[in-house]
């Protein structure tokens, strides 16, 4: 996906929806370099 490729990305996942490491694998092969991911609770 060239969108991706050689951009940093931050993920913020939430714990009742979609978490961080979730969207990080989703990420793997698109040429993103993830800098930071974790997994909130909003309440």
């Amino acid at each position: 996906m060239a969108g991706f490729d050689g951009k940093k990305v931050i993920i913020i996942g939430d714990r009742d929806g979609i978490p961080g490491p979730a969207v990080e694998e989703c990420l793997k092969g698109t040429g993103a370099e993830v800098v930071f991911s974790a997994t909130e609770c909003f309440v």
